[in-house]
């Protein structure tokens, strides 16, 4: 079997940019097709500054339609996933999707045609492998600290707040954890929001700043003691393992998987 051909969508973005990169940095994998709405018809390697000579469109559609894709990465954002996933499965491809914004009713969908076209979908919030462990380190602890906070710093470009990572991390808390109310009774916020947001009783606070990539902190307390489980990505690099695992995985899966904890 020769190399798995890969479809960069939203190729020119800081996260899109970087997988361009890992793909020419890793061996079974190369890069035959890069989406984007910006720098169409420029050469992705002048973006990217690899060697690629691969010719960035802007359509989706028309980069499938030539039949050298074997897996689709996305990395675009909220206000296309759900279009780009559903075209890429409908045209019999595999994807890997790191873009945050699927509805309830949208992954109920994207899981059908998953199913009845046998096909794989990975959907990950995170794909730094060090972040993988943070959040199942969180699961483990929440069985034995029943109060909790997690403080999540990002870039001040992120669009999101809270996190997929801190969602994904409170979700994984909640199933382990009995629900519990923090703080006092007659606690009062004199600013609206100082707490951070309720989450099952227990508060999620985001830090937007330039400086910060991705980072996050789960802080579990008890009597004496503070328990703090950190994980940091100091650069865009540290999702890339992550990134190339789920692309040579998810072709030989039929499903979708929510995670890339899924795969590892």
């Amino acid at each position: 079997m020769g190399d798995l051909r890969v479809c960069v969508s939203g190729a020119c973005g800081k996260m899109g940019s970087e997988v361009v990169r890992a793909i020419a940095k890793n061996d079974g994998v190369v890069l035959t097709a890069a989406v984007d709405f910006n720098n169409v018809g420029k050469s992705i390697g002048e973006i990217a500054n690899t060697a690629d000579q691969v010719i960035i469109e802007k359509s989706l559609k028309d980069a499938l339609v030539k039949g050298n894709v074997d897996v689709v990465v996305d990395f675009t954002n909220h206000s296309c996933i759900y279009e780009n996933t559903k075209n890429v499965l409908e045209a019999g491809i595999p994807i890997v999707i790191g873009t945050t914004g699927f509805t309830k009713e949208q992954v109920v969908e994207i899981k059908e045609i998953c199913q009845n076209k046998k096909i794989g979908a990975l959907w990950a919030t995170n794909f730094a492998i060090g972040a993988i462990l943070m959040m199942e380190f969180a699961g483990k602890a929440a069985k034995y600290f029943d109060d909790v906070e997690i403080i999540e710093y990002h870039h001040d470009n992120k669009l999101d707040a809270p996190s997929g990572t801190s969602l994904t991390t409170a979700n994984i808390i909640k199933e382990v954890r009995k629900s519990k109310q923090q703080g006092h009774p007659e606690e009062k916020e004199l600013i609206q929001g100082a707490r951070g947001a309720d989450f099952d009783g227990f508060r999620i606070h985001s830090v937007r700043m330039p400086g910060f990539i991705a980072h996050q902190e789960v802080i579990f307390g008890s009597l004496g003691q503070i328990l703090t489980i950190r994980h940091d990505s100091m650069n865009r690099e540290s999702f890339m393992p992550g990134v190339i695992l789920a692309c040579k995985k998810i072709v030989l899966e039929n499903k979708f998987i929510e995670g890339l904890d899924k795969l590892l």
